[in-house]
């Protein structure tokens, strides 16, 4: 994964904009317009890529302190060239905080790509402050069924032109339905977070539930 990762860093704010039809941004400053945080809030942009939750939340928020982490050090310094300052390379199945110190937990693009995701929403509930929150962008298997083998063959063709065009390999952008085949559906990640300590808020559904948008808070 970290090495996947490395090799797609130097484009990966790209193809996030082409996957999502140029919707990404706006997508991703709903989710943090809706988080309604503290004056100075304490963050952890997780899985941050190359930074756009740090940077968004530090744009709104002059005194916030936010804490970009991922398991990849290219997309870190690609983080640090945009004007992130604090980076830290970590796993999110084990994250090198102590308990209940952020106000907010924000992961873009990042559930499917953890091992576990069970483990992951864990450690994310116990770095969280009471009352904070988590926001949560990423793709999803459509609830409809019979949505999903057209969805992932969809997924899959964009990646492989992307690859190709943009690397000569073709299975290089396949990563996105490759991990989407052993995910789950915005409402099974709702109920996830329900029994892992987390009242759910709100939820934005895009792209036929191929993409979703969480607001959960810590009971």
């Amino acid at each position: 994964m970290r090495a996947m990762f490395s090799t797609v860093a130097p484009r990966y704010d790209f193809i996030t904009r082409t996957f999502s039809y140029g919707m990404d941004k706006r997508w991703k400053r709903t989710g943090l317009d809706k988080a309604q945080l503290p004056d100075r809030p304490v963050v952890l942009d997780l899985a941050a890529g190359t930074g756009d939750f740090s940077l968004m939340v530090s744009a709104k928020y002059p005194g916030a302190r936010p804490v970009a982490v991922d398991i990849t050090e290219r997309m870190l310094q690609l983080a640090g060239e945009r004007g992130v300052e604090r980076k830290v390379c970590g796993d999110a199945g084990s994250l090198p905080f102590p308990d209940r110190i952020f106000d907010c937990v924000f992961v873009g693009y990042g559930l499917r790509n953890f091992p576990s995701l069970g483990v992951a929403v864990s450690e994310i509930e116990r770095v969280t402050k009471p009352g904070g929150l988590l926001v949560s962008l990423d793709f999803f298997l459509p609830g409809n069924k019979l949505l999903r083998p057209f969805y992932l063959a969809y997924l899959y063709a964009q990646g492989t032109f992307w690859g190709l065009l943009l690397h000569g390999r073709p299975r290089v952008y396949t990563y996105i339905p490759d991990s989407l085949r052993s995910f789950v559906s915005i409402d099974d990640f709702s109920s996830l977070l329900q029994k892992t300590g987390y009242k759910l808020l709100d939820t934005r559904r895009y792209i036929l539930g191929g993409i979703g948008l969480h607001w959960a808070k810590k009971k």
